[in-house]
């Protein structure tokens, strides 16, 4: 596609294909995506894509060399027509300038002023090296469209066309117009190219081949053949080819391009490595768990593509106005060759037809259309090496309003992981007793696969001590865990649990216990009968995210007004939000409760967002204006989120809002450049007082000026 009125067309005519529900077209990525309501052939609708002149291909968003070799591959021709039209141009360029009378000393060869050679200098550039525009306006008229192509033909045709049969020559007109149109074309597509460097650097990240154990031996497997349970060794330096679980090995990961995190992350056995991520200083032996399509890396570049196919609000603005425009040009431009032609300069064709064609040559309106895309496309990759996913351009655009955020308390504010804080019993801490205890219960709670009960065996190990064998355990519904181990019988779980089997709670453990449930930490009751009979209460709380505090000042501090919305205790609720600095908190919310909650909040304030981790957060993430998902919780909460944080550091929601108000605060700096040329440009180019040449050149910076414009945001940190 050469200019976004391609995009525009092509979206039309693939709309009207029987079946098509949805058509986006992204100009800046050159791709196409379709929703169909019945199934629909490739063959189908390359065939429409080939009847609207040009060409397509299945798009893959793990094989992109074939796309790129391409794109290289139409730099280097417009290039090169760029560079063979200025050739021939510049004699006609010289025979032009001598005119002025501050550069009348140079020397005029005579023959550069004959009609007939500065037509056939203009030739190769008007119908050879021109051609493509002659066919692009061709087919957008045969589709019932018009383009920027159909402006340029319009405006160079009847500049040469004039000159072969009328009085005044206009052959440099048509030639240095075509030149400078490529010479935009070619730095714009440049630029292009390099706005996606970003995304780009993503879709390098998976390295080509795997070191994979077959039986005793290991052999190199290309990554695209890989198998979720596959043995993968990985050497200092090298890349992940896959997500997966570290079985064996120590070292240090650089994931600084997935998940935004700029200090090396330190691995071992049991950690999770991210495909693309790269190893430090040590070998890993991982198990794969994700592959293909289905790693972190891949979800990272589908996730991209898809927002960068979708169109935000702003967009359709422009879409509409290039609609109307180019007719609207065409008319004001036959209008003003009318004006001059019978008023202001009554019967002077040459005047008339020079400032029509300087009209339809201004007025192109490529750099309208690129103003939205080339923006969206440098915000989503600056948002993409911070690890923030947007999954539409529409997100992109919300963000940059949100003044209200919910957050969700467990793996969002804190770490989802509860961990021991207090302990209080029966026995002597310092005794025999206390130990063979800690021991009995974590060989108990190491067969049960719950959080708290992980909690209690992370805090033995922590105190050095380490469980026995697994011990068989019964689970109760509604209750906890009963066991029988060397003498004793255990009874973990409620208070209620413990007591109907016959255990009594001392009045120093009951006690504790209630402050401890005034402070929001949940108490786990050990109550044992036997040889030693007695009562352990371990106090568990999640652990707040050390970047919590910081995140929700920062987030004050840009205007936004943070909520605690929970299906945790109101103590425990508050007991968080008091520790973040979170004054509106809600607790003991069930899903659709925290839905409703923030439907009410949306309703006193203008726009809100809901960060949240788990499936119960999945209604009220669908019902905020932005749902903002943990990279790092369930995949109900991330399918159904508008954003995603991929390493759950909720930080980069500060990040993320500041990169949508650049973004659209871009876009409309892009519009205030293309438009202003055009509002300013017409008038002038109507009055008479703009040459053609300086038209064709102050539309070519137009459209680089846009493009410059959205890269100068990748420069910000």
């Amino acid at each position: 596609m050469t200019c976004a009125n391609c995009a525009l067309r092509i979206e039309k005519g693939l709309s009207k294909l029987e079946g098509v529900d949805e058509v986006r077209v992204n100009f800046a990525r050159e791709s196409v995506f379709l929703k169909t309501k019945q199934e629909l052939t490739d063959k189908k609708i390359f065939e429409r894509i080939e009847s609207l002149g040009y060409t397509a291909s299945v798009h893959n968003a793990n094989q992109f060399s074939e796309t790129e070799k391409k794109q290289k591959a139409y730099v280097k021709t417009l290039k090169l027509r760029f560079l063979l039209a200025a050739l021939f141009s510049l004699p006609l360029f010289y025979g032009m300038v001598t005119h002025f009378e501050f550069l009348g000393f140079l020397p005029m060869p005579h023959f550069l002023m004959d009609r007939w050679v500065q037509a056939i200098l203009a030739a190769p550039v008007q119908f050879l090296i021109g051609f493509p525009f002659y066919l692009s306006a061709f087919r957008a008229l045969r589709n019932k469209t018009a383009n920027m192509d159909v402006l340029v033909v319009l405006g160079t045709s009847s500049a040469y066309g004039y000159s072969l049969v009328g009085k005044d020559l206009y052959f440099e007109t048509s030639a240095i117009l075509i030149t400078f149109i490529l010479a935009g074309k070619w730095i714009e597509h440049v630029a292009k190219g390099k706005s996606s460097d970003g995304i780009n650097a993503l879709l390098k990240l998976r390295p080509e081949n795997a070191l994979v154990k077959n039986k005793e031996s290991w052999s190199i497997v290309p990554s695209e053949y890989l198998k979720v349970g596959d043995l993968i060794q990985v050497k200092a330096g090298e890349k992940f080819p896959a997500d997966g679980k570290i079985e064996e090995g120590e070292s240090f990961a650089d994931e600084s391009m997935l998940t935004g995190e700029s200090l090396p992350v330190e691995k071992s056995k049991g950690d999770m490595v991210l495909g693309g991520s790269v190893n430090g200083n040590g070998t890993i032996v991982f198990v794969a768990t994700k592959v293909g399509n289905q790693t972190t890396l891949s979800s990272i570049i589908k996730s991209v593509e898809e927002s960068l196919g979708t169109k935000a609000p702003i967009q359709r603005i422009a879409d509409e106005i290039s609609a109307y425009f180019v007719p609207a040009v065409v008319l004001i431009s036959i209008l003003d060759f009318f004006v001059w032609y019978f008023f202001l300069n009554p019967y002077e064709i040459a005047t008339a037809l020079e400032t029509s064609i300087a009209i339809l040559v201004i007025a192109c309106p490529c750099a309208l259309g690129l103003a939205t895309p080339i923006s969206l496309l440098v915000g989503t990759g600056r948002a993409a090496k911070k690890g923030i996913l947007f999954r539409s351009a529409e997100a992109l655009e919300s963000v940059s309003k949100i003044n209200l955020i919910g957050f969700d308390k467990t793996g969002t504010l804190t770490e989802g992981k509860p961990r021991v804080v207090n302990t209080v019993t029966d026995f002597d801490v310092d005794g025999p007793i206390w130990k063979e205890v800690l021991h009995n219960v974590m060989a108990i709670e190491e067969s049960s696969g719950h959080p708290l009960a992980k909690a209690i065996v992370s805090f033995g190990k922590s105190i050095k001590i380490e469980a026995k064998e697994h011990a068989m355990s019964t689970t109760i519904v509604g209750g906890g865990i009963q066991a029988s181990f060397e003498g004793d019988n255990y009874f973990i779980g409620k208070l209620s649990f413990v007591e109907d089997n016959g255990i009594e709670i001392s009045a120093a453990i009951a006690t504790t216990v209630k402050a401890w449930n005034e402070d929001g930490v949940t108490p786990v009751y050990v109550g044992i009968k036997g040889k030693n009979t007695g009562v352990v209460a371990f106090g568990i709380e999640d652990t707040l995210r050390p970047e919590a505090k910081d995140a929700i000042s920062a987030l004050r501090s840009i205007g936004v007004e943070p909520v605690l919305l929970t299906g945790d205790t109101l103590a425990s609720a508050e007991k968080i939000a008091k520790m973040v600095g979170i004054s509106n908190v809600y607790g003991s919310l069930l899903p659709v409760e925290k839905s409703k909650v923030l439907k009410r909040l949306m309703s006193k304030t203008s726009f809100s967002a809901m960060v949240g981790d788990g499936i119960n957060d999945a209604p009220a993430l669908a019902s905020a204006n932005v749902g903002i998902a943990m990279g790092t919780g369930s995949d109900v909460a991330i399918s159904t989120a508008d954003v995603v944080l991929v390493k759950g550091d909720i930080v980069r929601i500060v990040d993320l809002i500041r990169i949508g108000k650049d973004t659209v605060t871009n876009i409309r700096q892009n519009f205030v450049w293309a438009l202003g040329y055009n509002l300013i440009g017409i008038p002038i180019a109507a009055s008479g007082l703009l040459a053609p040449w300086v038209s064709g050149a102050a539309m070519a910076f137009s459209s680089v000026s846009v493009v410059l414009n959205a890269l100068r945001m990748s420069l910000r940190k």
